[in-house]
């Protein structure tokens, strides 16, 4: 292993307290999942791009594309990503579909990983 220092655990002393009392605080395996798939949706830096527009305002897809320059077709396949966490929710007005975040997390999220990165 490049000459690295591995530290291996043989089992021969288990902190059996410590092991139970994190054992019993995990959330369980499908919580841990929908978390992981959660995080992925923050792995897309044009997700990010239109949760930032919308911190500022609900928009149409058209001024979310006008905004990013990037075509409607794309931004409505982030849109659809984000709707799909429920992430981002929508209202109609006659024929147009606005966008806004979902509620105040989403915002709490970013802060604090934009928080984590400037540390």
């Amino acid at each position: 292993m490049n000459g690295e220092n591995v530290q291996t655990c043989d089992y021969l002393f288990v902190h059996k307290d410590i092991v139970e009392k994190v054992r019993k605080s995990m959330p369980d395996e499908d919580e841990l999942y929908d978390l992981a798939e959660l995080y992925k949706v923050f792995a897309d830096s044009t997700r990010i791009k239109i949760l930032y527009v919308l911190f500022e305002s609900e928009m149409c897809v058209c001024d979310i594309a006008q905004l990013l320059e990037m075509s409607q077709s794309a931004i409505s396949h982030q849109l659809r990503v984000l709707k799909q966490a429920k992430l981002v929710k929508f209202r109609r007005d006659g024929k147009t579909i606005f966008y806004s975040l979902a509620d105040d997390h989403v915002r709490t999220i970013m802060d604090q990983g934009i928080e984590h990165i400037e540390e």
